[in-house]
Parts: structure tokens; sequence; C-alpha cells
């Protein structure tokens, strides 16, 4: 599919749909769809009567036009009230549409959509970027499509001539969110460590990143226990992925980002039981896909921001070879910890991948990982948890995630919960009470950075997966995270 900008109005486009946003109770029409009308013999007027249309956000009506016309379908689409539209309606809208050309068979679309804060290169790469999320389709283990539906094959953006970089930006970041999404979407037994590790190389190899593959005996020899531990007992090896973006010229700022990449979460011995969605463990990488997710963009990108993508990938396992609740377990920061929990692991392995960032000599690190349960129960499912002591680091990650229509909200890191982690036999325990267990969660990651200036943690159990069509999301796999980070660093 191509995405286009061009100066054509309504009244010169021709194709199988044109899409048109009106706002709510503001559905009068005037201008140049007012002129179109009149060369449709009123359908477009009829039509928004007949269906009694309001321009509420996300409804839409659609009509065919008769024999002839240069145009064979009007699509309107709502835009809701005028003083809240944002540019995360303009993605949220282009996604509407798009889903509803292609349930039209359209093959060619016009989009005609208000510029939002005056900022046309905004507005057409959140159209872009609405467009191409909601038309992607993962069919990869279908052996045959059910059904094989007109694609849209062209998709105009009217009066945005002069937007192609902008264009071009929304392709570059939704081939991230697309990683992503295939990754967290792939069952456990086609992504693998071993294959995390391959799609790093293809990453590398694409763009001319850096490439580390740190092996289980180098884990060994930077003493890496807390990783290890929850690696043992599977049959497929460990592997600590480093890719490093570096600019052509001297770095601006240099960044960490920190991915969790459990690609299958049994629980260990503390076996999720019946009801627990063991079956959608698949997604418990759902932090390293975004980490990957975002190199494959900033690598196409090229901003001048060094940016070191990391992630501990292994599978959480039961085996004569498990982890045993009550084992002790030593980080490669010294810091021992008791076991109390074996499906707790997620932090056991962002703890040795944190205390590695933390001697890159980084700014700024950030971490991603599908960790608590207590997170979706606080939040949602849309929500992301952003856990940080750093004011100018939460600002800039609240910033950063408002441009991408990705929803974060700061949670307390209550440093008296961490009471509740203390252990009589090691430096801590890997959980504590079941209250507030997003918090002691983030106070356990807190433990193993040390050097580094700011740290900011984001829990991101819930928007990870959706179950149902939500925003530029199709059902499944989101790629959440992809354009938060992305827009973070280019800031």
């Amino acid at each position: 599919m191509e995405v286009r900008a061009t100066n054509n109005s309504l009244l010169e486009w021709s194709g199988d749909g044109l899409a048109v946003g009106l706002f709510e109770d503001a559905t009068e029409i005037t201008g140049d769809l007012a002129t179109l009308d009149q060369k449709f013999a009123s359908v477009v007027k009829e039509l928004i009567t007949e269906e009694e249309f309001k321009g509420k956000l996300g409804s839409t009506i659609v009509t065919r036009i008769g024999a002839g016309s240069p145009v064979r379908k009007i699509i309107l689409v709502g835009l809701g009230k005028a003083d809240t539209f944002k540019i995360e309606t303009l993605r949220r809208a282009a996604a509407t549409v798009a889903r509803l050309a292609k349930k039209q068979k359209c093959k060619t679309l016009g989009i005609s959509l208000p510029i939002a804060n005056h900022n046309p290169t905004a507005t057409a790469q959140a159209i872009a970027e609405g467009v191409q999320l909601a038309l992607y389709q993962d069919i990869r283990f279908k052996s045959e499509p059910e059904e094989k539906p007109t694609q849209v094959e062209s998709v105009d953006l009217l009066g945005l001539a002069g937007t192609e970089e902008a264009i071009a930006r929304a392709t570059q970041i939704t081939s991230g969110v697309i990683l992503a999404r295939q990754l967290v979407a792939a069952p456990a037994n086609s992504l693998t460590p071993i294959t995390m590790a391959e799609t790093a190389q293809a990453i590398a190899n694409e763009s001319g990143l850096q490439l580390e593959i740190l092996e289980q005996a180098d884990c060994e020899k930077l003493g890496m226990g807390a990783f290890l531990g929850v690696a043992q007992a599977s049959e497929i090896p460990p592997k600590f992925i480093h890719l490093t973006y570096k600019p052509t010229g001297t770095p601006r700022k240099k960044v960490a980002i920190v991915g969790k990449g459990l690609t299958f979460d049994s629980g260990g011995l503390n076996i999720k039981g019946a009801g627990s969605g063991i079956e959608t463990m698949k997604i418990d990488m759902g932090g390293a896909a975004a980490t990957l997710g975002a190199a494959k963009a900033i690598g196409q990108i090229k901003p001048d921001v060094e940016v070191h993508f990391i992630s501990a990938v292994t599978e959480n396992m039961i085996s004569g070879r498990a982890m045993h609740p009550g084992d002790i377990l030593t980080a490669s920061n010294g810091k021992t910890i008791e076991v109390n929990n074996t499906d707790a692991e997620g932090r056991l392995t962002l703890a040795d991948a944190l205390v590695y960032a933390d001697k890159l000599g980084v700014e700024a690190i950030v971490d991603l990982a599908t960790l608590t349960g207590a997170c979706v129960i606080a939040l949602g499912e849309d929500i992301a948890g952003l856990f940080t002591q750093n004011d100018d680091l939460a600002k800039q990650l609240e910033t950063a995630a408002e441009a991408a229509g990705e929803k974060i909200w700061r949670m307390p890191m209550e440093e008296r919960y961490f009471e509740g982690l203390k252990s009589g036999i090691a430096d801590m325990k890997n959980t504590g009470p079941r209250a507030g267990g997003s918090i002691t969660a983030s106070l356990f990651l807190k433990q193993f950075v040390k050097e580094t200036p700011a740290w900011a943690h984001l829990d991101v159990a819930g928007p990870v997966w959706a179950d149902k069509e939500n925003g530029v999301n199709n059902p499944g796999a989101t790629g959440y995270g992809v354009r938060t980070l992305v827009n973070w660093v280019l800031s």
C-alpha cells in the first residue's frame, strides 16, 4: 500500500472511496464539500439527514454515488467536538476510515481531514500511521487466508502536499510497531530466545547497528545469577541482546532502553494454574518486542542520539534444573535475592539487564516490562504505569506518549513499601505483599540502577495486547511502546 501527499481538493480527487471528517453537531456541509454535494445531486446532505449523522467521535456512514461519478463511494467520519480535537483524533479517524474502506472494497482511498494545531506535518504523520497500522493483518500462521478481501492499494492525503517526509517518518515508525506486533503475536514454538537474537541480527544488518549477543557462558562470567536462575530450566539457551545505534557525529545524548524478554512464562515451579492465562504467556516479551521495534525505527530515522537496546531473553520453564521457591540468587551487582515466587521472574532478568545498562555511562534508562497483574488491576488494559523518581524524565515520557497516542500514568514509588521486600536471609525477596504489587516491583528494580542519573520503569502488562479493536490497534498484539520510545529518543 502506498500513502501519498497531494494538493488535490475534494473537487479534484477521483477514485473508489473519498473520506471526509466532520465535527460533532457541525454537520452542516460548507465549502468544497457543499460544492461536491451539488455535483452529487445532494447525496451527502441526504445521507446525513437520513442516517441522523451527528459527527460523534469514531462514527461513520457511507454511501455509493451514482454511475458516472469520479468517486464511487463517500465515507463520512465523526471527529467529535471541535474543542477536543487533537492529533490522536486524526490517527484514530484515519484508522477507522481505512478499515471501512477495506470492508467497502476500495482499492483507492482519498482522505480529507482537518489540520490539527496548524501543523500539517504532524497531521500527515498521524493520518499515515493510523492508516498503515489499521490495515496491517497478521496471517503468517494461516495455511490459507480465510478470505481474500480487496486490499487498499493507495491512499491520498488531500491538501497535504509537501508532507512527504512526515509520511516517510510514519512508515519508519509503523515498521517498528509492526515488528513488535509480530514478535508478541508469535507463539513460543516459533519465537524463542534464539529467534529473538536472529531478529536483532536482522535489524543490525538492515540499518548498520552494532550487535553483541552474550551467550550463557558470557553471562556467567559477568555474574548474572538472577537472569541465569530464570533461564536454567529451559532446554533453549538464553540470549542477552545488546544492540547499539550510534549517530555519525558526536551524540547529543546517550540513553538505554531495556525490555523484558520472556518468550514464554510457565510460572516455573510456582506454575500458573487454571484461569491464569498461561496460554497467553507468549506475550511476556512485550517489553523486548517494543525495544527491538524501536531499534528498527531508530535505525531508519538515524537521530543524533546514541541508543542502547538491551534485553535478557529466556524462557521461564519447569524441569529438574528449575530454580526452587526459596533459592537465593546473586545478581551481577552482588545483591542477593531470595526467590519466594518463581513466577516473579521478569524482575530477575531485568535486574541483571539494568546493572549492565547502568555501566554504559548513559544519561537515562527506560525499561519496559509486562511485569505485574497488579498494574492491570490499577490502570486497566489500555494504560501503562510509569514509575520514576525523576520529574524531568517523567515529563519527557508523558509528552512522548501523548504525541504517540499511547496512554501512560505516573504511579507513586513509596519507599516505605520496600519493607515488604526485605528478607531474613538475603538482601531482598523478589516479591512483596499483594497490596501495591506494581510499586514493590518497581522498587525492586530500582536496586539495580545506581550510576545513571535518570531511570524510569514502564509496566506495560495491560496495553501490549488488545482483545478487541482499540484506536489504531486491531485485536491481538498492539506494538505498544514503540511510538512512545521513538518520540522520546527524538525529543
